[in-house]
Formats: structure tokens, sequence, C-alpha cells
């Protein structure tokens, strides 16, 4: 129902096959988009490559966003080779480990910067960076969690960091609704993702999650990345501004 035939999408922060962005990138082929994918760094590449070379990637970039070189250097070959950007999808997040499993009150300021440069700021630079390539509108989109409006135990630091992430979808809807560009945060339930596992007493989580979910079963990334295509679509054009559950009503019970 919703075709992307010929739209070209930028998707960042692939790990693996089991990665939120993998979901989304092979949806979005699946629906007919022409992909950009990034991959952060030589060691991260064996495992990257071989997923973009499968979707049939017409870019394959390397992009730490610390490296501001290297965030330039994407843009400057999307432009090159596609004159402009339909899709924007960030799902990438970090906090040194130190910081993220203690408390958020002893949390140090270089963590906590860094965190927020990383998995909020880099998601706004980005943003920015498409703005020109989206003259005709476009969507941005990246990934939150429930830990950025209520406690999640263990979630420590990345709680107020994806609050601020999502603060942010909201401010930059605000400003680029005028350009038909929306943004959105695209909010799954707990996931087995390889980011996710670095959090103290996941499995708990995934096993308390899928109890209490209305539907009892956990989220796939096929489930976001089918959402991801809608938001996407030009059927969603009017959409702007909000965070989307895709968590099998784990967060109406929570």
């Amino acid at each position: 129902m919703f075709s992307l035939q010929g739209q070209k999408a930028l998707v960042v922060g692939i790990a693996n096959d089991h990665s939120i962005a993998y979901g989304c990138a092979r949806a979005l082929r699946e629906a007919g988009a022409d992909l950009a994918i990034t991959y952060l760094n030589d060691k991260a590449e064996p495992y990257v490559r071989p997923l973009a070379e499968e979707l049939g990637a017409e870019l394959i970039l390397p992009l730490d966003v610390q490296d501001p070189a290297q965030e330039a250097a994407v843009f400057e070959a999307i432009t090159k080779r596609w004159g402009r950007l339909d899709t924007l999808l960030h799902s990438i997040a970090f906090a040194p480990r130190d910081d993220l499993h203690g408390r958020v009150i002893d949390s140090s300021a270089k963590g906590f910067g860094l965190a927020m440069d990383v998995s909020v700021h880099s998601f706004l630079r980005m943003i920015r960076r498409a703005e020109p390539l989206m003259e005709i509108g476009g969507t941005c989109m990246t990934v939150s969690f429930q830990g950025a409006t209520r406690v999640v135990e263990h979630y420590n630091l990345m709680g107020p960091v994806k609050a601020a992430l999502e603060a942010s979808v909201r401010y930059a809807a605000a400003e680029l609704g005028p350009k038909r560009i929306s943004v959105h945060a695209l909010s799954p339930g707990p996931l087995k993702t390889r980011a996710a596992s670095g959090l103290a007493e996941f499995d708990a989580l995934l096993d308390a999650a899928a109890e209490r979910a209305p539907t009892h079963h956990l989220s796939s990334i096929e489930d976001v990345g089918a959402y991801a295509v809608f938001l996407a679509s030009r059927e969603a054009a009017n959409v702007t501004g909000g965070v989307h559950l895709i968590d099998g009503g784990y967060g109406i019970v929570g």
C-alpha cells in the first residue's frame, strides 16, 4: 500500500542483522527506496557491508558521528549521487559503560555530554545537513524508548538522554513543518539488539515486557520497519512531531 518507489533514504545505525536500523532499511528497500547505509568503523564494516550489499545499497560509507569530516562526506556523497534525500533514519545511541551502569546523579559531566552528543545532537546535525536536500519535503526518524517518559530499572542515564531526544523531535518538527519535512521518534518496546544487551538485567526486562503487553508479544525489527515505511510514505505527509509506540500495547499498561 505504501510505495517508496524512487525515494532516496539514508539509514544510520546498522550494527548487525538484529539492529532496528537493519529492520528499517530492509523495509524501506522492499517498499522501493534506494538506500545509503553507513557503518561505524573498520571493526563494524565486515558486519554491515554484506547486509548493505544484500539490500542493494547504492552508497556504503563510514560514519562516526564524532567525526565532522565523515559526517560531511556522507552528505556530500548523497548530494553527488542523488542530489536529494527523502528519508533519514537515525538509530544510534551511546553512553560510557560506567555512566550507563551507575546512578544518573553520579554520571560524569563528560559521560553525560558524550551520551547527549552521540544520541541526540547527532540527529539534529544530520537533520540540518538533510534539510537542503529535502526541497520538496521529506521524513526524518530516530529511535527512542519508554525510559524517556518513565523510570525503567537499569536504563539509567539513557532515560534523560532519550527524553532530550524526544523533545528535540518536537522542536525540529515545529521548525521544519512549513518545509513539509516531518520529524518522528519510533519507540518500540524492549528488543533484543546488541545495544540493548549492554543494559543490566535486560533479559528480565524482555520477559516482563512480553508478559505484560496486551498482545503478549515483543516488538520485532520488522514491526518497526513497517511503521517507518508508513511514516516515509506520502500517506503520512501530514503526520509529524510524534513519538510512535510500537510495543504491543506495553506502554499503556507499564
